[in-house]
């Protein structure tokens, strides 16, 4: 293909809909990748009828290794092509360390940490490839990271150490592959006005969390930057008086 081309995991709905939307509109083709068959359908097909861009969309549990392995191949086969890889499916878990089962524990592990390291590894090839064709602006990996893995948060301990780790597997991708013309950027934000974030909303009113669009033109701009910027974090903080606050 000669048209640019992304990958996006949770990408129907949320802060990975809105980044969809986004590339859709500058007329990349899309892998949407989640869950839900249903949700992921409607959604390509928004994109399909607004943008009139092609879609291909994969159900997939990001907790499967065989599955997460499948999504690589399925989009090598489709598309032969990759310029954009955004990781934006993961999972939350609340709770003190005290109480959290291994079990919990290693579900997030698993879904935040481990199968974007896998995605990566099984796509590197193909995003060098690309990089090579398109020289100019090579090719992103853009990763969901959170604000809570910047800054500790009380009863985000499992969930705060995947995005940490996150944020490393995004820096170290980017010094081993930078010369390929491939680099990776974590995004940081606190609370995000989804589906995901509605337990806080005792705490914290929807219309005081960031909005998904910002998310998303910040996730825009890295895929406009050339290969010769690298951007390891982006954080993202809510307004208000503390700066390192979800």
């Amino acid at each position: 293909m000669t048209r640019p081309v992304a990958l996006v995991t949770g990408g129907s709905r949320g802060i990975g809909a809105a980044i969809a939307a986004e590339l859709a509109a500058e007329g990349y083709a899309l892998t949407l990748v989640a869950r839900g068959t249903d949700t992921l359908k409607a959604t390509a097909d928004s994109f399909s009828t607004k943008h009139r861009v092609d879609i291909h969309i994969i159900a997939a549990n990001m907790a499967d290794e065989t599955q997460i392995r499948d999504v690589a191949d399925q989009h090598r086969q489709m598309f032969g092509r990759l310029d954009v890889l955004v990781l934006s499916a993961g999972v939350g878990t609340a709770g003190p360390v005290v109480d959290m089962t291994m079990r919990a524990y290693q579900h997030t592990m698993d879904v935040n940490t481990k199968a974007p390291f896998i995605l990566i590894q099984e796509l590197l090839p193909l995003l060098r490839q690309t990089a090579q064709q398109n020289p100019h602006r090579g090719a992103k990996i853009i990763a969901l990271s959170s604000l809570t893995g910047v800054a500790g948060e009380a009863g985000l301990a499992a969930y705060g150490a995947s995005k940490a780790a996150l944020i490393s597997l995004c820096e170290t991708v980017s010094l081993e592959e930078s010369m390929h013309g491939v680099t990776a950027t974590a995004l940081s934000p606190g609370y995000v006005d989804t589906d995901m974030s509605a337990w806080k909303h005792s705490d914290i009113q929807p219309d005081a969390m960031l909005r998904t669009a910002d998310i998303a033109e910040l996730a825009l701009a890295i895929t406009r930057l050339s290969v010769h910027a690298v951007v390891p974090n982006i954080a993202i903080s809510r307004a208000g008086e503390q700066i390192w606050r979800a």
